[in-house]
């Protein structure tokens, strides 16, 4: 699988930044800018082209068989969002009761145009002790890396205005740039 993932992600013209791959047992990675379903491919084909799974929130929907096979396969983590279902509550609940979890989210939430970014990572991490990077798929220059380690503060609005501060200077891009915006 490995050499079958770098042979896509090379064939899609992305290039990968191994060297900054966590090694940690456990982290959180923030995916940013996501735009696109095709985010979660190219994040697959990173982490798998260097022999790891990345882990990824999914509905507890998807996992009949045989779906739920090859989704456990590639890092899915099942979640319950129906109504009352607390999805940080059950995400920290993954995160203890595993040996090895690298958790990528996405702080926008949603593949469309938002300012206001969510803060569960930030719960997560606190609640955990695992650490957070902020990883990015530019799509303007086709690098993918899960970036920096960064520290997070007892303020998780001011810890979002510095992610997106980062962001902006990196000057990144989504596969839909009109839907990914680091303003306030």
């Amino acid at each position: 699988m490995k050499a079958f993932a770098k042979l896509m992600l090379r064939l899609l013209g992305w290039t990968p930044v191994y060297e900054k791959i966590p090694q940690v047992d456990k982290c959180i990675i923030i995916g940013v800018p996501h735009t696109s379903a095709w985010d979660f491919v190219i994040s697959w084909l990173y982490y798998a082209s260097d022999g790891r799974t990345a882990n990824v929130l999914i509905k507890k929907e998807f996992f009949f068989w045989p779906l739920g096979y090859f989704i456990k396969k590639m890092g899915g983590l099942p979640i319950d969002r129906s109504r009352g279902a607390n999805v940080i509550r059950q995400t920290i609940q993954h995160i203890n009761e595993n040996e090895r979890v690298h958790l990528a989210l996405t702080p926008e939430g949603t593949r469309k145009l938002t300012k206001k970014w969510k803060a569960g990572f930030h719960i997560i991490a606190r609640e955990t002790g695992i650490p957070v990077y902020l990883g990015s798929f530019d799509w303007g220059r086709k690098v993918i890396s899960t970036g920096d380690r960064f520290e997070i503060t007892d303020d998780a609005d001011a810890d979002i205005k510095r992610m997106k501060d980062h962001y902006r200077e990196m000057g990144i891009v989504g596969k839909y740039p009109e839907l990914f915006t680091t303003d306030y």
